[in-house]
């Protein structure tokens, strides 16, 4: 299956410490979601995920119920 650019999910998240960052690992790793990445170097702490069955309001809900900001990024 080819990458769309609809596949690739943006938001801006306050995933700020390595601790934050391992936290997030682990809720990702429990709903069974792979290909992801934050980065932490960047102001908006960007969490990028590629995927074609997860969407926008699913992932901001996960996010914030586990305690962390999270917005689509534009």
């Amino acid at each position: 299956m080819e990458l769309q650019m609809k596949d690739i999910l943006l938001f801006k998240t306050d995933i700020r410490t390595e601790g934050d960052k391992q936290l997030i690992a682990k809720v990702m790793q429990e709903y069974q979601i792979a290909n992801w990445t934050v980065d932490q170097d960047d102001v908006d702490c960007v969490l990028r995920i590629v995927s074609s069955q997860l969407k926008l309001n699913d992932v901001i809900a996960l996010v914030v119920h586990n305690g962390y900001q999270c917005e689509e990024l534009t």
